[in-house]
Parts: C-alpha cells; structure tokens; sequence
C-alpha cells in the first residue's frame, strides 16, 4: 500500500494544543467577570443568609447561632407587614398609572408628531436622575410654603392646600406621585422599543379597514406588546415594592409609619436597631416573596399567550 494513501496525522497535536489554548483564552475572558459575581453577589448572599439565623448587631465578632427565631419575629412583626402593604400600594399605583402614561406617551412619540425625538429624550430625562435627589426636590414641592400650594394659592384654591407629606391620609401619595413622576420615562422606553417592532402593514391594512385610532390601539397595539407588558410588569413591581431613595429622602417613613416600606423597615432593623440577624431575615423573606411574584407574573403571562 502506498504511504500517500494513509490518512495524515500532520497538524493534530498542534490542532489539538490550539483548541486547548482557545479554550483557556476564553475561560480567562470570562474569570473577571466571574470573579466580580462571586464577590460581590455570591459571597454577599451567603452571608447574608449565615447572619440571618444569629443574633449578629453587624459589630461584635461573637454572636450566636439562633435558629429560626429572626424569621418567627419576622412573621409575627405587624409592622413589616405594614411597610409590605404600602410597598403594595405603590406597586398597584404604578401598574394602573405609570404604565398607562408611558404606554400612551409611547403611542404619541412612536407616531410621527413634530419633535418625537425632542420628546423621547425629555421624558427618559427623569430615570437617569439621582431618587435622593429627586426625592428632595418632590419634598421642597410639597413643603407648607413649597410650590404646589403656593399655585394652588395664586389660582385661588386656598382651600386645597394641604401639609402634604405631614397627614397619614396623603403622604404616601404624594410620595408614590414623585416615585411615579421618575420612573415613567423607564416603562415609555421599554414600551417605544416594543412599539417600533411593530410592523406598520398592520396599522395600514386597519387604516383602510376603518379602524379608529383607539381601535388600532385596543386590537394592535396592546395585543403586539404583550410580552413587553409583562416585562414592564415585572420591573414595575420589583422597583415599587424596592423604593428606598423617595422614602427616605422625603419622609423617613413618616409621619408616624404611614409611609414605610420594606427596604427602610431593613435599613432600620440594621442600621438603627443594630439588629443585622432581623434585617437579613427580612431580607431573605422580601427576596423570596419578589421571586415568587415575579414566577407568577410570568406564569400568568405565558397563559395568555
């Protein structure tokens, strides 16, 4: 048999050795931002849930092992529930309100009025703003002597002047409207990116069919974004049920507790009670409810597609 007839092994090892070296190279591209995940999200979330059955006070070295009895206390406390509830509230605000804005705020800026773009950048403005900041803007608004009810005085309508963030019946509106007011832009550009996936044969085949504007809106629009919907769904309530920056900055939970949410009711069991083991149990009991939610909105979603 002529040698030329057998198959050639020239060029394997070094094909092999290659592959390996790429491999290697690949692995090296990935380890820092492996490294950062384990660091600073890993690490944290496994001590978050070592601290959470002691009675660690985030100082003394020396605590002790306390077994469910943060979780007990975390259950049974009526005022976490309290701050769950006003989360809630300012999650279902958001829903109803926020998203319909952004959702018909979308539809004009997605249709060709005079200064879309303008009108695109303006409304994303708020988002990209720091919430403290915000919130102490909102807070100077809502001030005695702020703007609100300096206007409500200057058209005449004394009577609707109110100590806004000061009465337990409007301080967690005022603060959901300020709250609202940021994160409008978020869902508007979520919901424009969906809109622009939508192919314009449909709009001009429901054009020539008689459609109104609101009926293409009802039977094409909404339909189409659907799956954008449920996105925006999802980070609207993990973003309302997470407000910290608003509440803090403008009310502190006040007046009383009407205004306090689960992340300031964490923030207090830590850093003003000095109860680290209480604080990473509520934490871990926000987590898993936020997940839980999440899993249902998907659920819910998938059903109807």
């Amino acid at each position: 048999m002529d040698a030329s007839s057998l198959p050639s092994t020239k060029g394997k090892p070094i094909g092999n050795r290659s592959k390996i070296v790429k491999r290697y190279l690949n692995l090296a591209y990935v380890m820092p931002a492996l490294l950062l995940f384990i660091l600073f999200s890993l690490l944290p979330i496994i001590r978050t849930v070592q601290y959470s059955f002691t009675n660690f006070n985030g100082v003394n070295p020396n605590y002790q092992f306390v077994g469910f009895k943060n979780y007990a206390a975390a259950i049974t406390d009526t005022r976490w529930w309290e701050a769950v509830g006003n989360g809630v509230i300012f999650a279902l605000l958001s829903l109803v309100f926020m998203n319909t804005i952004a959702l018909l705020l979308s539809v004009a800026a997605n249709s060709n009025i005079r200064g879309g773009k303008f009108y695109r950048v303006v409304f994303y403005i708020p988002p990209i703003l720091s919430g403290i900041v915000v919130g102490y803007i909102w807070k100077w608004i809502y001030e005695p002597k702020g703007l609100l009810n300096g206007v409500l005085r200057d058209i005449g309508l004394d009577q609707f002047t109110h100590v806004w963030l000061g009465s337990i019946y409007t301080a967690l509106y005022a603060v959901a409207v300020s709250s609202m007011w940021q994160g409008v832009g978020g869902s508007f550009i979520l919901f424009l990116a969906g809109l622009q996936g939508i192919p314009k044969d449909l709009y001009e085949a429901a054009s020539i069919d008689g459609a109104s504007r609101s009926q293409q809106l009802r039977y094409i629009t909404i339909p189409s974004l659907r799956k954008v919907y449920t996105l925006v769904n999802i980070l609207t309530i993990l973003g309302a049920l997470g407000i910290f920056n608003h509440v803090y900055a403008m009310t502190m939970g006040g007046p009383g507790y009407a205004t306090e949410v689960p992340a300031l009711r964490i923030y207090r069991e830590a850093f003003t009670n000095s109860d680290f083991g209480m604080a990473n149990a509520l934490s871990l009991i926000f987590g898993i409810m936020l997940f839980i939610l999440s899993l249902i909105q998907l659920k819910l979603s998938q059903k109807k597609d």
